[in-house]
């Protein structure tokens, strides 16, 4: 039988989907070394929200934690989790811009660019696909799979046919709810094996317990690599663990070129650090359960994290289910949008904003405004006209590519801006995904070396 290989998330999805992406890099230095012997296809180990983690919570610089893994995994590839024309934040920016984050994520590290589209809108994938290959790396188109009634295999498979076009070395079937089943796992990998020539990537998530079926399917109609997690650090929100699927794979007569002893060592060196997190709040029982409810609501992994920390600061957790019921309807309002970022947290946090303050669409977030004036691409389904009418008035959707009409020296006045607190192009970037936090960062990391620099040369009296 054919070989099953895995791309490991525990540095990146399962530490975003069950701790908020809290896991600072010196919890996880140690085992790096161990991990680049294990045999993985990839480690997921940046994009998604490790960097603005690392920037706004953590203190560390994002770039500096890629360069910092490469070093002590070089025979592994690093991937990351590119939102296409939205890069890691969460607007679009100019396709210079893209450019420049791609080339630097490669020149300091990233071997493999996981490319997706929030909304499965092929433009806003096009430059960041074409710049990956150029940089040398490799491509993985992605569709973000959803259900709806505007969502089809069709209109999947002819997706998967442009971004083929697009020259990507892989197709990724990013599954961020845990939504996709058995039976429709295996029709869409069977549907785009018949389509095109490339090989298919499975990513889901524990959340509705369906994972570990829908990955056997899946494998079964032609899957090449699977997202996993090890143990410790899977199920619930997070994805299926390594270990379990090594070791099912194995007896069903598939290849496994992972090592098993090394990956015990791996999990035994995780354990720890997730009872910290039990321990000290961080990791909610919450997203280790399985809720066949995320089936209708569609939430990922990610966000129920994120939505959970949000509800607790404001004292709302009493709030979560209707916040949950409340979910699906906004989406359904916005022309049924896949829940991934940046939408999932833009509905998210308006199914939140209509709970909380008793009366639907009274607040509406400016991302939300932004979606609708067309700037994130077109919506998979029509909205709902009085929420149109509600939020733009007589202003008219944008039906262009916006990229196109964003500033393309955005790059060269935020330099001129940040000065000496950018002491490279990384610095510049960073600004331009996250300008608040990554200015605080950039400031509070200049005072810490001028005082270092003064500590060591004034003499001791």
């Amino acid at each position: 039988m054919s070989q099953v290989q895995f791309t490991e998330t525990v540095l990146r999805d399962a530490n975003q989907s069950l701790i908020a992406t809290r896991m600072e890099y010196t919890e996880f230095e140690a085992i790096l070394e161990t991990m680049n012997k294990a045999g993985y296809y990839s480690v997921e180990c940046w994009g998604g929200a490790t960097f603005d983690s690392a920037l706004r919570f953590l203190s560390e610089d994002p770039w500096e934690r890629l360069r910092n893994i490469k070093a002590k995994m070089p025979d592994t590839k690093l991937q990351m989790l590119l939102r296409g024309q939205n890069l890691l934040g969460y607007k679009h920016y100019s396709d210079d811009v893209v450019k420049r984050f791609v080339q630097k994520s490669v020149a300091n590290g990233i071997d493999i660019i996981r490319i997706f589209d929030a909304l499965n809108d092929v433009r806003n994938l096009k430059t960041s696909i074409e710049e990956t290959k150029k940089c040398g790396a490799m491509a993985s188109g992605t569709i973000s799979y959803t259900t709806s009634p505007v969502h089809t295999l069709e209109k999947f498979v002819t997706l998967v046919k442009e971004m083929e076009k697009m020259g990507v070395d892989t197709i990724c079937i990013k599954d961020m709810a845990g939504i996709m089943s058995p039976q429709e796992c295996y029709s869409l990998v069977s549907a785009i094996k018949d389509a095109v020539d490339l090989p298919i990537v499975l990513h889901t998530h524990m959340t509705t317990g369906l994972g570990f079926m829908t990955y056997l399917k899946g494998i079964e109609a032609g899957a090449d690599v699977i997202d996993t997690a090890t143990s410790c650090f899977s199920g619930g929100t997070s994805q299926p663990s390594t270990e379990t699927l090594a070791f099912a794979l194995r007896q069903l007569g598939y290849e496994v070129n992972l090592d098993d002893l090394i990956l015990k060592e791996v999990n035994d060196f995780f354990k720890p650090i997730r009872d910290k997190y039990i321990a000290n709040g961080v990791l909610d029982p919450l997203v280790l359960s399985t809720d066949s409810d995320a089936l209708n609501y569609q939430i990922p992994g990610g966000m129920i994290s994120n939505l959970i920390s949000q509800l607790k600061m404001q004292n709302a957790m009493d709030r979560f289910s209707e916040v949950l019921t409340e979910t699906p309807k906004v989406r359904a309002d916005l022309g049924y949008p896949p829940l991934v970022t940046p939408m999932s947290q833009m509905v998210g946090v308006q199914a939140t904003n209509n709970v909380l303050s008793g009366e639907r669409y009274k607040t509406v977030g400016r991302e939300v405004r932004s979606y609708l004036r067309g700037e994130y691409g077109a919506a998979p389904g029509k909205v709902d006209r009085k929420i149109l009418q509600m939020v733009l008035g007589d202003e008219k959707p944008i039906k262009g590519r916006y990229a196109l009409t964003l500033n393309p020296e955005e790059f060269d006045k935020a330099k001129e801006f940040l000065g000496d607190l950018a002491k490279s192009d990384e610095d510049v970037l960073s600004y331009i995904a996250f300008p608040q936090i990554a200015e605080s960062f950039l400031a509070e990391r200049k005072i810490k070396e001028e005082h270092t620099v003064r500590y060591t040369i004034e003499p001791i009296e």
